[in-house]
């Protein structure tokens, strides 16, 4: 072995060196979080160019561009980069993709063949939805395209589609039974045009390989060597085209963790790893099981947590890090409250002891959690970034319904109207606007005046176009005078169902059109918890707890502080599908509670719940020095409190290894600080707690003052309140936790008044 291979050798344990240089024949290398997965395939490819094997003869397959980068730019550092340059290296897309364009005059199309992304495919299945006469509030255009995805990734052609029963019942149980007559005329639109979708670069390339013999043998002959990574994230399509490359000479190796397997909802299989060894009875196995990113504490949460997944390929994670923090436990009220204890974490994290923001990252399930962490980083000034979807407030849908907020309070607002007039589709369309547009410039108009009075502007548009640009200008006008009569959160909700983009996602049901619900369902939310802030606030006082602009006002005030610059010192945010691979000092894992995490879709199977259990192994293994864990015991549901279990995986962590502070310590704030009532925070002095200061010294505010419960308030009590002082009750109306009291105080007037928040002392 000549002396570079001795060299960069020295930079492995025992583990990771034997699966580098055990090259030859079947192997599968079980990677832990944190113990240099990459290292390996990099060391491996390397070893293998340093032994003579040609480059042209080595086939290293990733699942993301960046994986694929890193690894080809480390093994040009080990041995420089004359022969590293020749190793076929890059995503199973991106490689297939490449054969195809050799290979396709085999299939009929030209190398020069066109590539579909997702809205290409979405806007030819429109396309054929229309031409074929159907209903696209039945045959959702995202709901058929996810469809025929799923059919692809498991090499189900149009025919065998059709053919399969199970397939086709399923549709017409689902009132589509029209899908496979989709299906079929897409796949030959595509082939009319060529082009291929991205699940034709798999469906094509097993199609390739296996009708065409003498293709296939080519390219075994080629890829003597096959690496694979994130081998538990492949699907039925990358199985089998792997399976069938690696047949002659079963230089095959794959590397992952099963534990880490989490993306089902994508096509993955878990059991190709788990049957790798069916697949090669005479396979090597390889552990790395030392962890050289994380603490001891997090390592043994981790592993104490997936031991309670029964599918898995048994390892002992360990690692010779320092013992760490224990890991720390936060329980909030409410969702609201979690956010703020969160930021407040954060901050005093920051402060104490001298961290970047980019030390921190928040982990949640879903992407509508991330509203009352950015609301309460944004309080305290704490930059963040949010990875693998848009900030809250930037969404498509909460945008959209935004728009709709802004028209209503001012009509004037073009922006938002253009967004509105046609989300949800009324028949309004580019041309329409057009003209309105040309109409409004040539008078000099709003084209919201323009839209009421079509004739008078000398519109020129059509009876039809007219009737719709009535009955949205109509609509409008209704959520005006609705909103000059009731509170923020019910002209919001009424704005929201009136407008149709409730039901427009609702009928799409799809995973996406789901998620975006809860968006909205999101800031409904937002905008309850904004109103009620301000009855709280102010004791009650219902003229007082804050109108829809007012609201818009502070949510424009959030949009606008959350400008991009070049500066990478941020908290991240993202959820833990988007966290695989990444790593962070600090993370805290929110929302873990039964339905939420795990979701209410996984606890039905033990299958769906054990991948859900592996979520949560990935989001606490991203941690290097300490993991938070916190859960709310409510969250808002259509502006409605819902009571909330902890999770099932808080407790499967020992508490020996969590930080559980004492009973209601986090109700105020966590012990390592101090805080003031204005949000500004100091250093710790011990454990004594800081009083709020308080600037307001109104009419009855004292210690003694003890307010009575108002459950028997009738008409023509007098009542004593602490801030407008003495009065008496004149009406009351609603009930429950609606119930209201006007009261009319000496001095000041009638004040209505939320009983659950207003303080009130009985006199007589």
């Amino acid at each position: 072995m000549n002396q570079t291979v001795k060299d960069f050798l020295k930079d492995l344990n025992r583990e990771q060196y034997d699966a580098v240089v055990n090259a030859e024949g079947p192997s599968m290398i079980i990677a832990g979080a944190g113990s240099g997965k990459t290292r390996v395939l990099t060391y491996r490819i390397a070893y293998l160019l340093e032994k003579g094997v040609d480059p042209f003869h080595v086939l290293a397959l990733t699942f993301t561009n960046k994986a694929a980068r890193e690894m080809k730019e480390r093994v040009i550092q080990l041995i420089g980069d004359g022969e590293a340059r020749n190793v076929w290296m890059g995503t199973f897309h991106a490689v297939f993709a490449k054969i195809l364009r050799i290979e396709s005059q085999h299939l009929g199309y030209t190398p020069h063949f066109s590539i579909y992304d997702t809205d290409d495919s979405k806007k030819l299945i429109r396309n054929i939805i229309k031409e074929m006469n159907l209903d696209p509030k039945i045959y959702v255009p995202n709901y058929v395209r996810n469809r025929i995805s799923m059919a692809k990734s498991h090499i189900i052609s149009p025919e065998d589609y059709a053919a399969n029963s199970e397939i086709t019942e399923a549709d017409e149980n689902g009132n589509k039974p029209l899908i496979k007559d989709i299906y079929k005329s897409y796949n030959a639109r595509l082939k009319r045009s060529d082009a291929m979708d991205f699940d034709d670069l798999l469906f094509n390339t097993y199609v390739l390989f296996h009708t065409f013999a003498e293709v296939l043998y080519k390219y075994q002959q080629k890829f003597r060597y096959i690496l694979v990574d994130e081998y538990q994230d492949t699907n039925q399509a990358q199985y089998l085209i792997v399976k069938k490359l690696a047949a002659n000479t079963e230089n095959i190796c794959v590397v992952g963790d099963d534990a880490q397997s989490i993306y089902a909802f994508r096509g993955a299989n878990i059991q190709n790893i788990l049957n790798f060894k069916k697949d090669y009875p005479d396979y090597k196995l390889f552990k790395l099981e030392q962890n050289y990113r994380s603490t001891k504490m997090i390592v043994n949460a981790a592993n104490k947590v997936i031991t309670f997944n029964k599918d898995q390929i048994k390892k002992t994670v360990w690692t010779d890090n320092d013992e760490g923090e224990k890991i720390g436990f936060i329980k909030a009220t409410n969702d609201n409250e979690e956010g703020k204890l969160v930021a407040d974490a954060i901050f005093a994290a920051k402060m104490n002891q001298q961290r970047p923001n980019s030390d921190f990252a928040i982990l949640y399930r879903t992407n509508a959690q991330s509203r009352s962490m950015e609301e309460s980083l944004r309080r305290l000034n704490i930059p963040y970034r949010i990875y693998g979807g848009q900030s809250f407030y930037n969404r498509k849908e909460v945008k959209d319904l935004l728009a709709y907020f802004r028209l209503v309070i001012n009509t004037k607002d073009e922006e938002a109207l253009q967004r509105c007039i046609n989300t949800p589709s009324r028949g309004i369309g580019k041309t329409s606007m057009h003209h309105i547009i040309v109409t409004a410039e040539a008078n000099d108009v709003s084209m919201w005046e323009v839209i009421n009075a079509p004739q008078q502007y000398g519109l020129k548009v059509n009876a039809g176009i007219l009737n719709k640009l009535s009955a949205f200008a109509t609509m409008i006008k209704s959520f005006a005078v609705e909103m000059k009569k009731k509170e923020a959160y019910e002209v919001a909700s009424l704005i929201a169902e009136g407008s149709g983009l409730m039901r427009m996602f609702r009928e799409e049901d799809t995973p996406e059109s789901i998620s975006r619900v809860e968006n909205m369902e999101e800031l409904l939310n937002s905008v309850k918890e904004f109103s009620e802030r301000g009855a709280e606030a102010n004791e009650g006082d219902l003229e007082s707890q804050g109108s829809l602009e007012e609201f818009m006002q502070e949510v424009a005030l959030f949009t606008d502080a959350d400008k991009e610059d070049e500066d990478n010192d941020k908290v991240s945010l993202m959820t833990i599908h988007a966290a695989k691979g990444l790593e962070f000092p600090y993370v805290f894992i929110v929302g873990l509670e039964e339905n939420l995490f795990p979701s209410i879709q996984s606890i039905n199977t033990r299958t769906d719940l054990e991948e859900e259990r592996r979520l949560f192994y990935v989001a606490i293994t991203r941690a290097k020095k300490k993991v938070t864990l916190s859960y709310a015991e409510s969250r808002y549901r259509w502006g409605q409190f819902s009571f909330s279990e902890p999770s099932r995986f808080l407790d499967e962590i020992d508490e020996a290894l969590l930080d559980i502070p004492r009973k209601n310590a986090l109700k105020t704030a966590p012990d390592n600080y101090e805080k003031h009532a204005n949000n500004q925070y100091l250093p710790p002095s011990g454990k004594r707690k800081l009083k709020p200061i308080h600037s307001s010294t109104s009419h009855a505010e004292t210690t003694h003052f003890q307010p009575d419960d108002t459950t028997g308030l009738v008409i023509g009590m007098e009542v004593e309140h602490p801030k407008f002082g003495k009065g008496k009750v004149v009406t009351i109306e609603g009930a429950g936790p609606n119930k209201k009291a006007t009261v009319f105080f000496n001095g000041i007037g009638s004040k209505s008044l939320l009983l659950r928040f207003a303080k009130l002392k009985i006199l007589k």
